[in-house]
């Protein structure tokens, strides 16, 4: 069925060379790398890197060769042409390096989850409050994600009606070769903290609401005995504070037998209709990953968002920073999201594994 809905255009460069430079401190989690990405194919333009560790080093550099070397994060800190740092250091150092960057008069964007506790919470809204400078969150699952893309600019048409609930899974794989913080909760921050934290950005964005209240969550090591620090299952239920609710789920349980990290997937129920995600994966079909189903009165429609949509939040985080605008996203959503995270996990019932 031929649907009636249109999408944005895709995004395009909007500064010029120079316009607007940026650099990179802290390489402990590889999305670093699509952040940096991204942001180059908005126009800026990357200067400098640091990173204590000479092996990230030297493959950050044969990604981005145009970037120079910093040998201390003071000089970073210390560049005048620096507007922003990016970094995706071990999650509970983000939000210190956070304050030190707005401190020094520059924006910062970090990985998710960028703040592990309330009182680094605190801080980073205090510095944000002192200094006006930007404290922004890579929540990659829906800002890196053309389905989740796709999916709010349908619902911007009214395709669903009234969203009343968003139910978020966040399945991962654990893999090989994860580094010793991986495995150490006070620095990666829990599971419904860590990665959990995408899902509460999604239902706090397609539900339209500015914060919610934590009903319940659990937390569990169920099948990882060998690393007890390992949190392999998370779930929470919320209620949003405009009548809405949200649920989430993550897991380190996804099977050998998906070639994807994690067939993650959103549902979002309104009052006309559905949307589901299908993100990564779309299991037993050769459809690919971005996948965006919709049912409403009009019909049943199937949109492959691979290539429609591109990620505008890079170039709107620019012109924010080059603006003083908060088109990209706020900066209390980016807080709240990280709120509920962090009470999810510090509230979290602890299962028998």
């Amino acid at each position: 069925m031929t649907s009636t809905y249109t999408f944005d255009p895709l995004p395009e460069p909007v500064v010029a060379p120079g316009e607007f430079v940026f650099a990179a401190v802290g390489l402990d989690h590889g999305h670093i790398h699509g952040m940096v990405h991204h942001l180059l194919d908005a126009g800026a333009t990357l200067s400098l890197v640091y990173e204590p560790d000479p092996a990230k080093v030297a493959d950050f550099i044969e990604r981005f060769p145009q970037a120079r070397v910093a040998a201390s994060v003071e000089e970073v800190l210390e560049d005048p042409e620096v507007r922003l740092v990016a970094s995706a250091s071990i999650a509970s150092e983000r939000a210190r390096l956070g304050v030190c960057v707005l401190d020094a008069g520059k924006d910062f964007f970090a990985d998710k989850p960028a703040i592990t506790t309330l009182e680094d919470l605190a801080a980073a809204r205090e510095a944000v409050a002192r200094t006006g400078g930007k404290f922004a969150v890579y929540y990659g699952e829906r800002v890196q994600s053309e389905a989740a893309i796709l999916a709010g600019q349908l619902i911007d048409q009214g395709a669903i009606g009234r969203v009343l609930q968003v139910a978020s899974f966040g399945p991962h794989t654990v893999g090989s070769g994860r580094p010793d913080w991986f495995y150490d909760p006070a620095l990666y921050g829990g599971i419904l903290c860590d990665i959990g934290s995408h899902n509460f950005e999604q239902m706090l964005y397609f539900t339209g609401a500015s914060n919610g209240e934590i009903v319940s969550s659990t937390i569990a090591n169920y099948a990882h005995p060998e690393t007890p620090g390992l949190q392999d299952f998370g779930d929470a239920h919320v209620v949003l504070d405009n009548g809405t609710t949200g649920y989430v789920r993550v897991d380190w349980f996804t099977p050998a037998g998906i070639d994807v990290f994690g067939d993650g997937r959103t549902l979002i129920l309104g009052t006309d209709g559905y949307i589901e995600l299908r993100k990564y994966i779309d299991i037993t079909t050769d459809n690919g990953g971005d996948q965006v189903l919709l049912a409403n009165h009009d019909g049943q429609f199937r949109f492959d968002a691979t290539g429609k949509t591109g990620f505008p939040f890079f170039g709107r985080l620019i012109r924010d920073c080059l603006d003083r605008t908060e088109t990209a996203m706020t900066q209390e959503h980016a807080f709240a999201a990280a709120e509920l995270s962090i009470l999810a996990q510090q509230n979290a019932r602890v299962l028998a594994g």
